[in-house]
C-alpha cells in the first residue's frame, strides 16, 4: 500500500456471500448507510482462521446493538463458506455475512491480497455509513484478532463521527473522557 486509505471511499465490487443458510450477491452499495466491518482472513478449514470467526460469531449481538455489520471475507467462494458453515461447530455460531472473493477484487481493492498465494491478508477495515474507511488493521497470518478491542476502537469511531472537535485517548472505553485538541493541551497530557 503506497497511500493511506484511511477516508478514502471503499472501491466497486459485487460478489457473492453465504448468509442466514442462503447464497446472496452484494455490491460496495451494500455498505453504505450502517457501519461495516471487512474482516479479512486467508482461508477456509485453516487454523487460527476459525477462531477468528468465531470470537467475532460470539460478539456479533454487540456488533449489532451499535448497527455494525460483519462482513468476514476469504479468497475462497460463497459455497466452501456454506459447506464450512455445514460442517465446523464454530462456525456454525456465525451469524454475519460470509463474502466469497475467488478472483481476490475485494482483497485487491484494500490492498490485502497475497497475490504468490491467492490468499488475503489478516485486515480489518471499518467503514462509515458513507463508504469511508476509519480504521485500518493489518496483522501477520500467525497473529489473530480480539473482537472486544475492534469493538472499543469502533465505540471510538462512532464517538468522533458524531462529536466533531473530539479525540479518543489510548484505551479509551465508552463513557469515558475525551479530549478536545487545543493549543491549552501542548505538553499537558
Amino acid at each position: 500500500m503506497n497511500a493511506s486509505l484511511i477516508n478514502a471511499a471503499i472501491l466497486p465490487f459485487k460478489a457473492s456471500v453465504f448468509h442466514d443458510g442462503t447464497f446472496d450477491d452484494i455490491t460496495e452499495a451494500s455498505l453504505k448507510g450502517h457501519w461495516s466491518v471487512l474482516f479479512f482472513y486467508p482461508a477456509d478449514f485453516t487454523f487460527v482462521c476459525p477462531t477468528e470467526l468465531a470470537d467475532l460469531a460470539d460478539h456479533y449481538p454487540e456488533f449489532q446493538k451499535l448497527g455494525v455489520e460483519i462482513y468476514s471475507i476469504s479468497t475462497d467462494t460463497h459455497f466452501a463458506h456454506k459447506a464450512w458453515h455445514d460442517t465446523s461447530e464454530a462456525i456454525g455460531r456465525i451469524q454475519y455475512v460470509m463474502v466469497g472473493d475467488p478472483t481476490g477484487t475485494i482483497a485487491r481493492n484494500f490492498g490485502v491480497m497475497i497475490e504468490e498465494a491467492g490468499l488475503a491478508e489478516r485486515g480489518t477495515f471499518v467503514i462509515d455509513p458513507d463508504g469511508k474507511i476509519q480504521i485500518v488493521e493489518i496483522n501477520a497470518s500467525g497473529v489473530g484478532r480480539d473482537a472486544s478491542e475492534l469493538l472499543r476502537k469502533i465505540k471510538a469511531a462512532q464517538y468522533v463521527a458524531i462529536h466533531p472537535g473530539e479525540v479518543c485517548p489510548a484505551k479509551w472505553q465508552q463513557g469515558e473522557k475525551t479530549l478536545v485538541p487545543s493549543v491549552e493541551l501542548v505538553g499537558k497530557i
